[in-house]
């Protein structure tokens, strides 16, 4: 009926309003050292109005945080938020400390879990270590987000500061913490993997 048809064709926009996109992140996702505004979430959320209109961009990103601290803290905010999609951007902090990489892939993999129970859509932000970590510990560390996105099926960017990290005038001066001309360029990584969710 007529009536069926523009319930219908009102109901699509209206439940893309509803989209959230929750980012569970590090320092790194929570624009430590810059102004917050400038940071690759915040601009995220600009990106969306012109390109995805009717999402929502949720930050709960620590600095200093663990996947062992994310895993704590994610039910809550799964039912905080009901979110359409999680962006899991964490490790970074397991791997400087040096934790065992299976307890990271672990941590990974329960918040994967968690999510996918809710229904939303999962977006895993790999890391690589810097050099002086070495190499087999780095390689071991870096395959936990490259197996997991296989293994659990979910859109994986493999490193989301590639083309950052190694470009010494786009960190920092601590050397870690990606500068404000980075975070353009890190939102591009992360759009690449998130755009294919939000068409779905």
């Amino acid at each position: 009926s007529i009536a069926f048809l523009l319930v219908t064709s009102l109901a699509a926009p209206l439940s893309m309003a509803a989209g959230t996109i929750l980012v569970v992140g590090d320092s790194l996702s929570a624009a430590y050292g810059i102004d917050k505004q400038r940071g690759w979430v915040a601009l995220l959320q600009q990106r969306l109005r012109q390109e995805s209109p009717g999402f929502e961009v949720v930050n709960a990103s620590i600095s200093g945080d663990t996947t062992r601290g994310g895993l704590s803290r994610l039910p809550d905010a799964l039912e905080r938020e009901s979110p359409a999609v999680l962006v899991l951007a964490l490790g970074a902090n397991d791997g400087l400390r040096g934790f065992a990489p299976e307890q990271t892939r672990e941590n990974l993999r329960r918040m994967i879990v968690q999510a996918r129970d809710t229904g939303a859509s999962i977006l895993l932000l790999g890391i690589k270590l810097p050099g002086n970590y070495g190499s087999v510990y780095g390689e071991k560390f870096h395959r936990i987000y490259l197996d997991l996105a296989r293994e659990e099926q979910v859109e994986l960017v493999p490193f989301f500061l590639e083309g950052v990290a190694e470009t010494r005038e786009l960190m920092q001066a601590d050397g870690v913490h990606p500068g404000v001309e980075a975070q353009p360029r890190i939102l591009d990584n992360v759009w690449a993997g998130l755009a294919p969710l939000l068409a779905e």
